[in-house]
């Protein structure tokens, strides 16, 4: 059985990411209460491996976990994009009329304020987590009470959904990485890689890196940037490329990395989309 770190409750969207990406695996879900005890947790090999969300197509990048991830020894091995799903659920035989309130979250809730516009007699409640709301509900058999949560949190806990889809933004994805040092991928197989690397001071510094980048057909699908403690105005570039030939990328790398300092290749891995 594999052990895969996560950060939530059993039932969250890490987990339905996780069970999305090893759909053939046997799996333990490894709670964690942060993604600092993500890493440890692999660190410390109660893991065998971590699922981790890096960026939301709505909310952007979750810019403490690139940090995080290059201090690891991890490398990204694989990602997948999951369209994030809100429900509405409560305990079996309980209808929308009898809700009096709902826990989540606050970014669930945040993501569902427009329906429940349509039903003011619910009180939106913000707790710790999704998964844990739901199973708060089962657990104590709460009547009256709901929980906005994944389909995944609703079986496991044995809740009834009682709307599905009830987020204000239906294209809302999320971008998770797959860290599991057992997964071997095949060069042919290669089409994105992540990297990490700092620039010379100097004006035009980043658009040269572009331009080689551009030159070798390496397609630029993110860049981010973030400040160097103790070092004014100098940042560490988060870059992702996509690319069809490993070959080519591999040409491009040996043409920036004269260019580039501290670079690290935080993962070569198959795209998800």
């Amino acid at each position: 059985m594999k052990k895969v770190a996560i950060q939530g409750f059993s039932g969250c969207f890490h987990e339905e990411a996780a069970r999305k990406f090893y759909w053939d695996e046997d799996l333990r879900m490894v709670e964690c209460d942060s993604f600092d005890q993500l890493f440890e947790a692999m660190d410390l090999g109660r893991a065998d491996s971590a699922v981790m969300a890096i960026e939301n197509s709505i909310s952007g990048g979750l810019l403490p976990n690139f940090e995080l991830l290059r201090k690891s020894k991890t490398t990204i091995k694989g990602e997948i994009y999951l369209r994030i799903v809100q429900n509405l659920m409560a305990l079996p035989g309980q209808n929308i009329e009898d809700i009096k309130e709902v826990r989540s979250h606050y970014m669930a809730i945040n993501q569902t304020r427009e329906f429940f516009k349509s039903h003011p007699n619910i009180q939106l409640v913000e707790s710790e987590d999704t998964a844990k709301s739901a199973a708060e509900i089962a657990r104590e058999k709460l009547e009256g009470v709901g929980a906005i949560g994944s389909a995944c949190a609703a079986e496991l806990y044995g809740l009834k959904i009682l709307q599905t889809s009830i987020e204000t933004v239906k294209q809302n994805f999320t971008r998770f990485l797959i860290l599991d040092d057992a997964i071997e991928v095949a060069e042919p197989d290669i089409d994105k890689a992540s990297l990490c690397f700092t620039l010379p001071h100097t004006p035009g510094s980043l658009a040269h890196i572009l331009a080689i980048l551009s030159f070798y057909d390496m397609n630029l699908t993110r860049i981010q940037s973030l400040p160097i403690p103790g070092k004014e105005w100098q940042y560490f570039f988060y870059a992702d490329i996509k690319f069809e030939s490993y070959d080519r990328y591999k040409q491009a790398m040996s043409a920036v990395r004269p260019m580039m300092s501290d670079l690290q290749v935080l993962g070569e891995y198959k795209s998800g989309l």
